[in-house]
């Protein structure tokens, strides 16, 4: 039975990740390469992620600089970007690609920790639904096999689970929000 609850444990684990890759993606103020992991290329007919059509740097703390391996591709990367949601219109100097990121408005920002507390609460929906399917499973464990209490230690056991990833989530949304804040 501890087995089946190692295993919600992975689900509720895959769901941080996945929230954190997420928050990864909302930008700061700051230049974080993240914003471009979901920009693809089209490159000689397949579509590549950029990272796998150039190098990302952040030469300056609100600049990305994308060189690309071949300077024929260069319009294509900022077709890319400018289709993506990033929100930044790219520049060139014909062999480089700079993404020049705008300070935030307090406003923006605002919005962005209304996106962050959003997705936060996503996650603990997502984490709560993983603890209900376990409950749902330890009932219908056959009564032959497992005892009423042996049942409600471990629904027990992942509601404990089920709070450390809830209380780990609050965490996450906190550190994100003061990020986006601080001026």
């Amino acid at each position: 039975m501890k087995e089946q609850l190692v295993s919600y444990d992975e689900k509720m684990k895959k769901t941080i990740e996945h929230l954190e890759s997420d928050f990864q993606t909302i930008r700061a103020g700051r230049a974080n390469p993240h914003v471009l992991d979901k920009v693809f290329v089209d490159y000689y007919g397949t579509m590549t992620p950029l990272q796998g059509v150039g190098n990302i740097s952040v030469p300056e703390p609100r600049v990305i600089q994308i060189a690309p391996w071949e300077k024929k591709i260069i319009k294509d990367i900022e077709k890319a970007i400018m289709a993506s949601d990033v929100g930044i219109t790219p520049t060139n100097d014909g062999s480089v690609i700079r993404l020049v990121f705008p300070e935030l408005t307090e406003e923006r920002r605002k919005d962005l920790v209304k996106d962050v507390r959003k997705k936060g609460e996503e996650a603990k929906v997502a984490i709560r639904n993983i603890r209900r399917d376990g409950n749902d499973s330890f009932k219908k464990l056959p009564k032959t096999e497992i005892s009423e209490d042996e049942v409600k230690d471990l629904q027990d056991e992942l509601q404990k689970i089920t709070d450390k990833f809830i209380k780990d989530i609050d965490n996450l949304i906190e550190e994100k929000a003061k990020e986006i804040l601080t001026v």
